[in-house]
């Protein structure tokens, strides 16, 4: 992976932390349904005018393959997300979210986009050992709707990291831009049912509704246009290397702007999952050690 890459992805992930917090501060207020779907509406917008500048076509002829892409990428991972931030604090999912690189790696394998290796077996294993330190020892309270919100965090991730090696299939058929905007687009309608049942309750107060504006923008639209432009020119586990960045982003943003607490778990469960990123994506400046790792396993 080139420097260039990996700086726009360490960027990527400061913007993808920072909508966890943005999360927090809507669904409680709009409501899952109807800020998932609204989120959606604003990338599509946004992409739809892209598309309009750079004279790009809408890809129809794909549309069954931008529905599974956007079922897997966004509207379900957009929606669990959104319903878990009103049991877990956003540095909870962004942490949680780490899990994506974990399931694109078999995802990867399966889809032979991918080797799975030993080292990278071991990167899983200190994965979910971070998740479950995260989990049992952080600062919230263990009951029912905290493990429920954390296995909707950990299916989302989930459809993350499986959606990616298909995106990167995707890409020999479609412009990064064409499907940004067509997986967004296809999202709208998937979402609309459950944001029509539920609009009712929704209270559409000015910090919401900022929150949409920024999620829809830019870390749904423009970002989702960025990272798949990077996918086109590295491989799927590269481009999400620094997803395990994303909860130093995640964490740093929900201390610093909602008051989150910090403690000894989230510490030491994000302590080992910095390691899994380190054996599972190779990207670090250990590579030697990583190397001497992979000849006595």
């Amino acid at each position: 992976m080139k420097t260039r890459h990996f700086a726009q992805l360490v960027a990527l992930s400061a913007l993808w932390g920072a909508s966890f917090m943005l999360i927090r501060i809507a669904s409680p207020v709009l409501g899952p349904n109807v800020l998932a779907l609204m989120r959606v509406c604003a990338a599509t917008i946004t992409l739809a005018i892209l598309m309009r500048l750079l004279r790009h076509r809408w890809p129809h002829s794909h549309w069954r393959e931008l529905a599974g892409l956007g079922l897997l990428s966004v509207a379900m991972p957009f929606l669990l997300f959104s319903w878990a931030a009103l049991h877990l604090p956003a540095g909870y999912s962004a942490l949680l979210n780490s899990t994506a690189v974990v399931f694109g790696i078999f995802a990867s394998a399966w889809l032979k986009e991918d080797t799975l290796t030993k080292r990278k077996l071991l990167g899983c294993i200190c994965g979910f050992a971070g998740v479950a330190l995260i989990v049992s020892l952080g600062p919230v309270k263990p009951s029912l709707e905290v493990a429920l919100a954390a296995l909707a965090c950990v299916v989302a991730s989930a459809c993350y990291g499986s959606s990616t090696p298909l995106m990167k299939r995707a890409l020999t058929r479609m412009q990064p831009l064409e499907i940004a905007a067509g997986i967004h687009a296809a999202s709208v309608l998937l979402l609309v049912p459950g944001a029509v049942w539920t609009w009712p309750q929704a209270q559409f107060t000015p910090p919401a509704l900022a929150a949409v504006l920024v999620m829809g923008v830019v870390t749904s639209g423009l970002a989702y246009w960025l990272h798949i432009r990077i996918l086109s020119q590295v491989s799927p586990v590269a481009a999400m290397s620094p997803t395990f960045m994303i909860p130093v982003f995640g964490v740093a943003w929900g201390h610093i702007f909602l008051g989150e607490q910090l403690s000894a778990g989230i510490f030491a469960g994000g302590a080992l999952v910095l390691v899994a990123s380190a054996l599972i994506t190779g990207f670090n400046p250990w590579q030697k050690w990583l190397d001497y790792v992979d000849a006595k396993l």
